[in-house]
Parts: structure tokens; sequence; C-alpha cells
């Protein structure tokens, strides 16, 4: 399984900016190209997203 660390290290960004693009409630502070890049990385290295998110926490 993929870390952070191992997407901030293929994206060239630190591991803030993965955080904030894999989440749904701050995501909007991450250009969206940059967004698109580490979201495809983390597909690409099999990053495992929380399903506890506080989006499913909602439903």
């Amino acid at each position: 399984m993929a870390t952070i660390k191992d997407i901030s290290k293929a994206a060239g960004v630190s591991a803030g900016t993965v955080s904030r693009a894999l989440s749904s409630d701050k995501s909007k502070f991450v250009a969206k190209s940059t967004k698109q890049k580490i979201k495809a990385i983390a597909d690409s290295l099999g990053y495992e997203y929380d399903s506890d998110s506080k989006d499913s926490k909602k439903n």
C-alpha cells in the first residue's frame, strides 16, 4: 500500500499538499492540475482512500 510520503515523492510536492489534495474538504486549496496529478499517481501506486472519511460519515 502506498503512503502519502510515497505519493509526494513521486509527484514532487510536499506531503501536506498530497494530504490536502486527497481530502474532500481541503482540496479547494490545491490547484486543479496538481490535484489531478496527485490522484492519478495515488491510483497508480494503489493508494487506499480512507473509507471512514467525513463524506461517508454524513451518509
